[in-house]
This record gives structure tokens, C-alpha cells and sequence, in this order.
């Protein structure tokens, strides 16, 4: 299988503290969570606006990201999935609740996804800026602020990490194979 840097052009990977405030709610995020930032380059052979079209529909862009158990869209912006994921020997069924932030036809979108699963939390922001290369080759952006919590926060930065680059490359890998394929969506 292909590196993260060769498939998807650059991506790095930093993890800092205390981006998340600690608010009187028992289900809050705290100062002392870590917070991982991955971010990088996606060349994808298609048209800009069916990028953004693919992208932008939970549904389409759902049957890309790896162990999806269900989806329910309530509205546009917002809808709850259910995936089953894992990091090192913590593995479990996290509940996300999902909301469109941002939504700038077609170049920028902003997504905001909390979840659960027993024992451990995770909250995700992420952002895409696509811009075109030419009529038919789109050039994306994006980037990816997770904060964990719980059981899955022991397991450690660096199979975080990889957990993370694996999911990702299997995400971008079947969305580019999607979208460059000549027959439409």
C-alpha cells in the first residue's frame, strides 16, 4: 500500500495540549485532553463541483470511510453515523453526531463531529478548501484537529497516529477511485 505522502501529496501530523476548555458539564472536554492535527494535499481527476458534490453528501462520502455500521441524515447540515473503530487493543462502536460548520460552494466546507463509545470520547473539526488545477483536476486541502478521550487516549499518541493514517488512506483512496472513475456518480 502506497504512503500517506505519496497518495495524498503532504500530510503532517503534530499533536499539542489544553485546546479544549473544561466546562461545568459531566460530558465536557478538558484542558488536558491531547489533541492530534493532521492535515495535507489531495489531487483528485475530476471537476471541482462534482468533487464538492461527492464531499458534501453524507451519503456518498460515508460509503468511503471504513467500518461505517449506519448513517441517518436529519436534515442538510447535520446527521448521526455509527462506525465501529479501534486503537490498538481498545476498540469499540462510536455514536457521531455530525454538523456541517461552514458551507462555501464549492471551495470550503468546515464539519464538526462529536462521539461515544463506552469509555472514550472523541470530538473532530475538520476543513476542506478545494481549489481547481484546470477543468478537470481539483486540488483539496484539508485538515483534521481529534481530540480523544477515555480508554482510547492511553493507548498513546503514536498508534493514534497510525490508527489515523490508515482510516485516512483508505478514505482518500476510495474517494479518488470514485470520483476520477469516467462513470458518473
Amino acid at each position: 500500500m502506497p504512503s500517506l505522502t505519496s497518495v495524498f501529496g503532504t500530510s503532517t501530523y503534530r499533536s499539542h495540549r489544553g485546546r479544549c476548555k473544561r466546562s461545568s458539564k459531566k460530558k465536557a472536554w478538558r484542558s488536558d485532553l491531547e489533541a492530534m492535527r493532521f492535515e495535507g494535499t489531495l489531487d483528485i481527476a475530476a471537476p471541482r463541483d462534482r468533487v464538492w458534490s461527492f464531499l458534501t453528501d453524507p451519503t456518498q462520502v460515508t460509503t468511503c470511510a471504513p467500518d461505517v455500521q449506519s448513517l441517518d441524515v436529519s436534515d442538510p447540515h447535520h446527521f448521526k453515523v455509527v462506525v465501529r473503530a479501534g486503537v490498538g487493543p481498545i476498540k469499540g462502536t462510536f455514536s457521531m453526531n455530525v454538523q456541517f460548520l461552514e458551507l462555501e460552494r464549492p471551495k470550503h466546507a468546515a464539519v464538526l463531529a462529536r462521539g461515544q463509545a463506552p469509555g472514550s470520547a472523541v470530538q473532530m473539526v475538520s476543513n476542506m478548501d478545494l481549489s481547481e488545477f484546470d477543468e478537470t483536476h481539483t486540488v483539496m486541502e484539508w485538515s483534521s484537529e481529534v481530540t480523544v478521550s477515555g480508554m482510547i487516549q492511553q493507548v498513546g499518541a503514536r498508534l493514534m497516529q497510525g490508527a489515523a493514517d490508515k482510516i485516512t488512506q483508505q478514505l482518500f483512496a476510495c474517494i479518488k477511485t470514485k470520483l476520477e472513475a469516467s462513470v458518473p456518480i
